[in-house]
């Protein structure tokens, strides 16, 4: 495999890929064993992307993949991805803002879910720093299940001032924070937001958390102290979800003024 290139692996993210980006895809390792309606279906896709297809044994996809749950799949594609900017995505929206923002995930199969969670609920965009984060490597795109290839992923360089810049676009910023005293299901925020979790752990960093607009709390009923952060993902950006679809729920829909 060429420098230009990497791999991903099973059925859902190759599919994304192809549904989504089918000229960075180059080639499709699949098991010769497997002649299954789904491998028939991925098989049909490719055809129609003009995707080559290449039966192996499933000794070569181990040898490419080692470890890896493939499902019998896995596909090269293009590397030399355009770089997507801040700018590229809200410049194209024709509804209020919806963006998820991770300040500092070190777990791929952490930012995996995150990402899957993102694409779920209609986000418009991932956004992380480039340092002292995982990346989006092998193991996150595997774990998304397609959504890697769906959801934009913007890395930045320094997250305080992407923040700061969201505000001037009136993006309203939540941040989550265990010690916040205000309750996910009692706050308010209007419907152009961008949500702020922090890394496995340590939470949001200091500077991070002074950037945002509103910090809000998961309830906590149980004996144990917080959730996994894709976990706490799935939570927020539910919420946040559930209040676009019911624009007469007053104040938490409305524009407010965070100069």
């Amino acid at each position: 495999m060429s420098q230009n290139s990497r791999l991903i692996f099973g059925f859902h993210s190759t599919l994304a890929k192809l549904r989504h980006d089918p000229g960075a895809v180059r080639e499709i390792y699949v098991d010769a064993a497997r002649h299954d309606a789904r491998l028939r279906d991925l098989v049909r896709h490719a055809e129609f992307a003009k995707a080559r297809v290449l039966p192996v044994d499933s000794a070569r996809l181990e040898a490419m993949a080692p470890g890896a749950k493939h499902q019998g799949v896995i596909a090269t594609v293009d590397a030399t991805q355009r770089h997507v900017t801040l700018d590229d995505v809200l410049d194209t929206l024709d509804e209020p803002p919806f963006l998820l923002v991770l300040d500092g995930i070190q777990d791929p199969h952490n930012l995996g879910a995150c990402l899957r969670v993102a694409d779920a609920v209609g986000a418009h965009a991932v956004i992380a720093p480039k340092d002292r984060a995982v990346g989006l490597n092998q193991t996150a795109v595997k774990v998304a299940s397609g959504a890697a290839e769906t959801v934009p992923y913007v890395t930045v360089t320094n997250l305080a001032r992407t923040l700061r810049e969201l505000k001037e676009r009136q993006i309203w910023v939540v941040g989550t924070d265990s010690e916040a005293p205000e309750d996910l299901y009692a706050a308010q925020w209007p419907t152009a937001c961008a949500w702020v979790l922090g890394a496995e752990g340590d939470g949001l960093r200091r500077l991070t958390r002074e950037s945002c607009d509103q910090l809000v709390s998961i309830p906590m009923l149980g004996s144990v102290a917080s959730l996994n952060v894709s976990v706490a993902t799935g939570v927020c950006l539910y919420e946040a979800r559930r209040r676009r679809a019911a624009p007469s729920n007053g104040d938490s829909q409305g524009v407010v003024n965070n100069q």
